[in-house]
């Protein structure tokens, strides 16, 4: 449904300046945006395409009310990321689910489910499931038997709960997530590497997000957790045993080894890697590829492998720029100080 500049203006309680009646069909790119759409500007790396955009009107920060180059029709707010998902929400609603079960699914034996739900083709709910109400199981996912889903959850298309595994409310598990499957834990033996049977659950919290393809395995003995409100990119690997505290982000293509504790509030950036058995305090931020093999304080940003207080690092890089040319000068002094590697000459000139 299209809106006019003005209607966004009131939508996200910015400022309008120029047309109001300036229509809006779609979200763009600044350097994509096209007449009739709307761009964001949020920071300063983008004015060059700011100057070159076509784009009809342009959501922005304060900070940039002034620029004259770009669209003339601007809608100015103090936090343009928040203000562009109320307008994505207006611009591009999403559809509604088709409620009910579809002939196609299978469901088990005493499963239930309170109020609505929408259960997709070809999906499987296994023995005595429990949804809450407005939940959503897409077409080919797979609930495993003594599931609990809590209200308004979302499992994606060929998504996998595996058995016992527990929803909060307003959970969303992305297509292709396999949840609360077994770990990999063996024991040595006479016959080789055995593996150790997984008899905890795994639980995650209200407000939780897992993305496409990412893997959280159910506890060995005691559960994995994902705190409240918890957000999980694509390809994430959460071994057993992991505990995950609140409001933390994860993001692409991180592994966290068995029995790691995540506390409140932790970002880890895309590739980071987490040994078992240590724990993440309160507040730390891990850089992308960092490697961590021991405690990380509370507050603290680490980077590098192995993973070390972010400053530090960065010191030692621009050490290490430094050092390079005193190295070659070095070598130089070396070379010209070198003696002379002539043959030596025995009297009367003849070669020995």
């Amino acid at each position: 449904m299209p809106l006019t500049a003005g209607a966004v203006a009131r939508l996200v309680d910015g400022e309008l300046i120029g047309l109001g009646e300036v229509e809006l069909v779609g979200v763009a790119p600044l350097d994509r945006a096209g007449p009739g759409e709307l761009t964001l500007l949020d920071s300063s790396r983008y004015l060059p395409q700011l100057r070159g955009s076509r784009a009809a009107a342009v959501l922005m920060t304060s900070a940039f009310r002034d620029v004259t180059a770009g669209p003339a029709t601007r809608i100015v707010v103090r936090d343009a990321h928040r203000a562009l998902r109320a307008v994505l929400e207006a611009l591009y609603p999403q559809p509604m689910p088709t409620w009910g079960v579809h002939p196609s699914a299978r469901v088990g034996r005493g499963t239930t489910w309170e109020g609505r739900v929408a259960v997709g083709p070809q999906a499987v709910l296994g023995a005595r499931v429990r949804l809450g109400p407005d939940c959503v199981v897409e077409a080919g996912a797979v609930i495993g038997d003594d599931v609990r889903l809590g209200g308004r959850c979302r499992v994606g298309a060929y998504a996998v709960l595996a058995r016992g595994t527990v929803l909060g409310d307003r959970v969303v598990i992305h297509a292709g997530a396999r949840i609360g499957d077994e770990g990999f834990r063996f024991t040595s033996s006479g016959n080789g590497a055995e593996r150790l049977p997984h008899v905890g659950r795994c639980v995650l919290e209200d407000d939780v997000e897992v993305g496409a393809n990412t893997t959280i395995d159910r506890g060995s003995i005691g559960d994995t957790v994902v705190g409240r409100g918890t957000k999980i990119d694509n390809l994430v690997q959460v071994a057993h045993n992991v505990r995950i505290g609140t409001h933390c982000v994860i993001m692409a293509q991180v592994g966290i080894a068995g029995s790691t504790v995540i506390e409140d509030d932790v970002l880890l950036a895309g590739q980071a890697g987490l040994a078992g058995h240590l724990t993440v305090h309160r507040g730390a931020r891990v850089a992308a590829q960092a490697g961590v093999i021991g405690d990380v304080p509370a507050g603290a940003t680490v980077s590098g492998y192995p993973a070390r207080n972010h400053r530090d690092v960065l010191r030692q890089a621009a050490a290490l720029r430094h050092l390079t040319p005193i190295v070659h000068h070095l070598e130089r002094i070396a070379e010209r100080r070198a003696p002379s590697r002539r043959r030596p000459t025995l009297p009367g000139g003849c070669d020995p």
